[in-house]
C-alpha cells in the first residue's frame, strides 16, 4: 500500500503505485488540457522579492515524460530552463571524485569492483597516498571532493573512511584546501551516519541503482547490497543520524527509465513528507563500459534525447534540488543538459584508485570509462565560453546553511545575493592560483560583467572589495 510517510521501503516506493502511474501517464500523454495544467502548476510564480515553484508529483511529472508531442517537449525544455535560471542562475558547481579503495564484497553485475572480478588490480590508498592525491587535486584548483569506496567491512571500515576525511581536511598546500568532502559510500547504520556528520561531511550520496525490487535483487545477487530494503531506507537513517543534505540517484540503463523516474521522484516525495526537506542533489548517471562490464548487456539503455528529457522533467518536478552530471557523459551531452537543469559537474576526473598522481590516466582500476577527459582548466574555460560561472563555492555548508535552511534560502530567491558573489569569488581564486593565461582573460571579463548582476547593492560593493582583496593575495571570503 503506497504511503509516502511510511518508513518501509516497499510502502514509500510501492511497485503497484509506479505501475499505476505509468499506466496513467500513457493514457494521458496526449491530453493537452491536462498537460497545460501541469505545466502551469510547475511554472515559477513571483512571491515578494523571490520566486516560488510548486514542483510536481511523480504522477504529474510522468505524464510530461511520456508525452512525445514535439511542441510540448519544447515547452518542457523551456520551462526547465526557466526554473534552472530562477534558482541556480548561470552558476555551475565544480567537484571531483576521489576513489579511496576498490576492495568490495558485493557482486553488482554492472560494476567492475564486484567480488568475482579476479583480474582487476585491488588497491586501497594509505593516508600518505591520500595526501598525495589531495595535493594533486588542489594543484588543479579543486575545493570540493566526493569520496568513493567499495563496500568491504575488513578493508574499508567506517574508521578508515573517517580517518581519510580527517586527512583530506587537514591538507593545506600552497593556496589549496579542500573545503567540502561529500561522501558516496555504502548504506550503513544510524551510528555510522552520526560519525560521518561529526567528521564534517557535506552531502551523503547513495545511488539506488534501480527502484525495481526484483531487478535490484538480480543485479545485486550477493553481498550486503543485496538487501533492497536496507539500501532503500538508508537516507532515512542518514537523516536520523543528523545528515540533512542527502543525494539520490539511479543508474539509468539498468531498468526501464519511466519506472526509475517515477521511483526517484517518489523517494524525493518521501524525504519531503517525513523530514520536511527533499534531496539536496539528484544524480543521473548512465551505465558505461568498464573493465569487465559491457553496457550492451543491459537492454534498457536510453538515447541522449530521452536522457535530456529526463533531466528537464526532474528539474521541473523537484525545482530546488541540485542536479549532478559526471564525466561519464561526453562534452556535447553535458553541453545540452546544463541549461535543462544540471547545476553541478565534475571536471578533470579520474575514476581509478590513486589516479590523480599518475602522469598518464590509468585504466586498469577505473570504475567506468571517463568520456569527458578534459583537464579542469579546459572545462572551466569551456563553461565560461558558454556563459556559465564555474563555482568552487562551499559557503552554505560552512555557514550552516544546509537542509531546510538551504531550501528556505533557495525558495525565497535570496540565494542570488550569496551564491552569485560566492561563485565569482571562488572563480577569482581559481584564476589567480591555477588557471592558464587564456582562461584568466576570459574569467576576469566574465567576473566584471557578472558582478553588476548581484541584485543587492551593498552585497555587490562588498563582493567587489573581496574580489580586489583576492587579487592582492587574500583568500576564502564568503557571504
Amino acid at each position: 500500500m503506497y504511503n509516502p510517510k511510511s518508513m518501509r521501503a516497499e510502502e514509500f516506493i510501492d511497485n503497484q503505485e509506479i505501475l499505476d502511474t505509468l499506466e496513467y501517464a500513457e493514457k494521458n500523454k496526449n491530453n493537452l488540457e491536462l498537460i497545460d495544467k501541469i505545466l502551469e502548476k510547475a511554472s515559477p510564480k513571483k512571491v515578494g522579492n523571490g520566486v516560488h515553484c510548486e514542483g510536481l508529483t511523480h504522477r504529474e511529472a510522468s505524464v510530461l515524460l511520456a508525452c512525445e508531442i514535439p511542441e510540448v517537449v519544447e515547452k518542457i525544455y523551456k520551462l526547465a530552463e526557466e526554473i534552472k535560471l530562477a534558482f541556480y542562475g548561470n552558476r555551475i558547481v565544480m567537484f571531483a571524485p576521489l576513489y579511496l579503495s576498490n576492495y568490495c564484497v558485493n557482486s553488482c553485475v554492472y560494476c567492475p569492483y564486484h567480488i568475482k572480478n579476479k583480474h582487476i588490480a585491488r588497491k586501497k590508498l594509505t593516508q600518505e597516498e591520500i595526501k598525495k592525491e589531495v595535493i594533486a587535486l588542489q594543484d588543479m584548483g579543486h575545493k570540493r571532493l566526493a569520496i568513493e569506496s567499495g563496500e568491504d567491512p575488513v578493508n574499508n571500515p567506517i574508521e578508515y573512511i573517517l580517518e581519510s576525511i580527517k586527512t583530506i581536511y587537514s591538507i593545506k598546500h600552497k593556496n589549496g584546501a579542500i573545503r567540502r568532502v561529500n561522501v558516496n559510500i555504502a548504506a550503513t547504520t544510524v551510528e555510522n551516519y552520526r560519525k560521518l556528520k561529526e567528521a564534517g561531511i557535506g552531502t551523503y550520496i547513495l545511488f539506488q541503482e534501480t527502484y525495481h525490487k526484483e531487478s535490484y535483487e538480480k543485479l545485486h545477487p550477493a553481498g550486503p547490497k543485496h538487501n533492497y530494503d536496507y539500501h532503500t531506507e538508508a537516507m532515512d537513517r542518514a537523516m536520523e543520524g543528523g545528515i540533512d543534505d542527502v543525494g539520490l540517484g539511479v543508474l539509468f540503463g539498468l531498468e526501464m527509465y519511466k519506472y526509475e523516474f517515477a521511483g526517484l521522484l517518489m523517494h524525493a516525495e518521501h524525504l519531503e513528507a517525513v523530514h520536511g526537506v527533499g534531496p539536496h542533489t539528484i544524480s543521473v548517471p548512465r551505465v558505461k563500459r568498464a573493465d569487465d562490464i559491457d553496457p550492451d548487456v543491459f537492454d534498457n539503455s536510453i538515447s541522449d534525447e530521452i536522457f535530456s528529457k529526463i533531466i528537464a522533467c526532474i528539474r521541473i518536478a523537484v525545482p530546488y534540488t541540485g542536479m549532478i552530471i559526471s564525466t561519464r557523459e561526453s562534452e556535447s551531452c553535458r553541453d545540452k543538459v546544463l541549461k535543462l537543469g544540471v547545476s553541478q559537474i565534475s571536471g578533470g576526473s579520474r575514476t581509478s584508485v590513486g589516479g590523480y598522481t599518475e602522469e598518464e590516466r590509468p585504466h586498469d582500476t577505473e570504475q567506468f570509462d571517463v568520456c569527458d577527459q578534459r583537464e579542469l582548466d579546459e572545462v572551466v574555460r569551456w563553461l565560461m565560453e558558454l556563459g556559465y560561472i564555474p563555482s568552487f563555492c562551499t559557503a552554505c555548508y560552512r555557514e550552516g546553511r544546509t537542509g531546510d535552511r538551504f531550501m528556505s534560502l533557495c525558495k525565497t530567491g535570496q540565494i542570488q545575493n550569496c551564491c552569485h558573489p560566492n561563485a565569482l569569488m571562488t572563480l577569482k581564486e581559481f584564476l589567480e592560483d591555477y588557471a592558464s593565461e587564456d582562461t584568466v582573460k576570459i574569467g576576469n571579463e566574465l567576473i566584471t560583467r557578472e558582478l553588476e548582476k548581484i541584485p543587492n547593492e551593498k552585497a555587490r560593493e562588498v563582493a567587489k572589495n573581496y574580489i580586489e582583496n583576492i587579487k592582492n593575495g587574500q583568500r576564502d571570503f564568503r557571504f
